[in-house]
């Protein structure tokens, strides 16, 4: 039974060393869901609905410069490994 926790805590530990972390910062999906998250935690603590769209619509934004400036990055690192012709 031993032996079965430890070969699971491997598996955890090699998954989470294989984490893509550029797919995951360039989600759409995982920068709605942070928006939501703390738009929607805002409004719980009581602040304003314009003030929690205020916050989303800045969060959105700098996902997108986040998403751009890792897209740059891997277009201009395909270019270099890709040899002048």
């Amino acid at each position: 039974m031993a032996a079965f926790f430890i070969c699971k805590k491997e598996r955890e530990e090699q998954s989470m060393k294989k984490i893509d972390w550029v797919r995951k910062l360039t989600s759409r999906k995982m920068w709605t869901a942070i928006a939501s998250f703390v738009s929607m935690l805002i409004v719980a603590l009581g602040g304003a609905e314009s003030e929690a769209t205020q916050v989303t619509a800045l969060i959105m934004a700098g996902a997108s410069i986040i998403a751009y400036v890792i897209g740059e990055g891997l277009t201009d690192a395909v270019n270099t490994e890709t040899p002048d012709k």
